[in-house]
């Protein structure tokens, strides 16, 4: 499955972005899907994930209660609604996918945990 992911830009402190990230090849709804982010001098972390169906996600404490992840297979396409962005937000985002292994996966908050990765698409949050 190729990943594209797009919507990153500049915007202030508490202000809102949308990332996409479209699938193309194979259907998103064999995957479970993650955002990561990866800012300069820092190795890459896990952002948030969800399940195959949406029914199940999973959130770094940073961004939780700020930032939403969600799906629509029919469309192929992954969202992150990214909320009261802080200039430590301030990264380039990568959306990732992996075989769905069992019932309603998850994923895991590993880098090494997805085998398909996005190109990256850069968040600026000014101060």
């Amino acid at each position: 499955v190729q990943l594209q992911a797009s919507g990153g830009g500049l915007v202030q402190t508490g202000g809102s972005l949308r990332l996409s990230c479209a699938a193309s090849g194979r259907t998103l709804s064999n995957y479970a899907m993650a955002w990561f982010r990866q800012a300069p001098g820092k190795e890459r972390e896990f952002v948030t994930g969800i399940s195959w169906s949406g029914g199940s996600t999973l959130y770094a404490d940073s961004v939780k209660g700020r930032f939403t992840i969600s799906r629509d297979n029919a469309k192929n396409t992954v969202y992150l609604q990214m909320n009261s962005l802080k200039p430590e937000d301030a990264a380039v985002y990568y959306c990732a996918a992996v075989t769905n292994y069992y019932g309603d996966y998850v994923g895991s908050r590993q880098v090494a945990g997805y085998d398909y990765w996005g190109q990256g698409t850069q968040v600026t949050v000014s101060s």
